[in-house]
């Protein structure tokens, strides 16, 4: 690990975080009906595989930050549950950049949204409808996945756009 690789999972996880916290962004990035525009960053293992590691940290920063200020009504729990979920995407996306529908990677870029959906839709549901775990889980995975896919749609496009400079080469 040299201080370029380092560099940028820091720019990375630095936007992300930022981009929650953004006066107006801030107020629809946690919650149980989130659009979390700083996900579109977890298309970025699509062009580079480093990016993994700046989204991952970004998404924690993010949760902990949200949690220790009040914003992020879960709390510390999203800090591990979100972490995870947004890992395990980044993750899928670069190992299903290959497979291709029509030339889009739609499989990676269904990853964030098929993740959030369970893993913050479950912790959305055991904070809020202990009751009714599954209902809740399938009625706040809803809510967070069709704000996820607001963001992977945005991110599409910036990849679009990115795989056209020479920012992640190298």
């Amino acid at each position: 690990m040299n201080s370029k690789y380092m560099t940028k999972i820091a720019l990375i996880a630095a936007i992300y975080t930022a981009l929650c916290f953004v006066p107006g962004l801030s107020l629809i990035s946690f919650g149980q009906i989130q659009v979390r525009i700083a996900e579109a960053l977890t298309l970025l293992p699509l062009i580079d595989k480093k990016s993994i590691w700046g989204v991952t940290l970004g998404c924690f920063l993010a949760n902990l930050i949200g949690a220790m200020t009040g914003l992020n009504p879960t709390g510390l729990i999203d800090a591990a549950v979100g972490t995870l979920a947004t890992f395990l995407a980044a993750v899928c996306t670069y190992r299903f950049r290959d497979v291709l529908t029509f030339g889009i990677p739609m499989l990676s870029c269904l990853m964030p949204v098929i993740f959030n959906f369970f893993f913050v839709g479950c912790e959305l549901a055991v904070l809020f409808m202990p009751d009714n775990v599954l209902l809740g889980t399938l009625i706040n995975g809803s809510y967070v996945a069709i704000g996820e896919l607001i963001a992977v749609t945005a991110g599409w496009f910036m990849i679009k756009a990115l795989k056209k400079t020479e920012i992640f080469n190298s």
